[in-house]
C-alpha cells in the first residue's frame, strides 16, 4: 500500500481525531477499562476531545519523546486512522498505538501504518516499541507479528469487571 502516508496534523485537522474518538464502533476496543482519561466513557470507550483542548494537546505532542500522525490514504484523499508513540516513564519504554477508523478496518491500512510508525521511531533513534492489547484480538496480533513484533509478556486486565487476557508485544528497531 504505497498510497498510505503518515501526516502530522495541524491543530485545525484535529476535527478528525475528535470524530474518531466520538465513534463507539471505532473506540469499542477501549471500552470497559478503569482508566482516567479526561472525557473517557467507560461503556463505549469514546473519549471527548472538545475544541478547547486541541491547542494544549497539540503543544504536548510537539516534544522529543512523542510522535502522533494521521494515517492518510492518498488515493481516496482521506484520513483513515492515526498512530502514535510516546515515552512511558512508568515502564521506561516507548509505547505505541494505532487506531483505524471502523469503516476502514480489514483493508490493509494497519500493517502499512505500523511499518511507517516503526520507520519514524527508528529515524528518531528509538530502539524498541511496545504495545499491549487483548489476546483475543487475533487480527491485531497477526498484524503486529507480520511487522516484526513479538509477544514478550502475557497480562491479565479487568474489562467490565471481568478478567481478560492480554499480551505485551515488542519490536526491536
Amino acid at each position: 500500500m504505497k498510497n498510505i502516508e503518515l501526516y502530522v496534523p495541524k491543530i485545525e485537522d484535529y476535527w478528525y481525531e475528535q470524530k474518531l474518538q466520538r465513534d463507539p464502533y471505532t473506540m469499542s476496543y477501549n471500552a470497559g477499562y478503569d482508566v482516567k482519561y479526561l472525557g473517557y466513557d467507560y461503556n463505549t470507550g469514546c473519549i471527548e476531545f472538545p475544541k478547547e483542548r486541541w491547542e494544549d494537546v497539540y503543544n504536548s505532542r510537539n516534544k522529543k519523546d512523542k510522535y502522533f500522525a494521521y494515517v492518510k490514504d492518498n488515493i481516496i484523499n482521506q484520513f483513515v486512522g492515526y498512530v502514535n508513540y510516546n515515552y512511558n516513564s512508568n515502564y521506561k519504554r516507548y509505547d505505541c498505538g494505532i487506531v483505524i477508523e471502523y469503516k476502514y478496518r480489514g483493508k490493509g491500512y494497519s500493517k502499512r501504518a505500523l511499518e511507517l510508525l516503526c520507520y519514524e521511531a527508528k529515524k528518531n533513534n528509538i530502539k524498541e516499541l511496545y504495545d499491549n492489547f487483548e489476546k483475543d484480538r487475533e487480527n491485531t496480533l497477526k498484524i503486529f507479528k507480520a511487522v516484526g513484533f513479538e509477544i514478550v509478556e502475557n497480562q491479565i486486565w479487568n474489562k467490565f469487571d471481568n478478567e481478560v487476557e492480554g499480551v505485551l508485544v515488542k519490536i526491536i528497531l
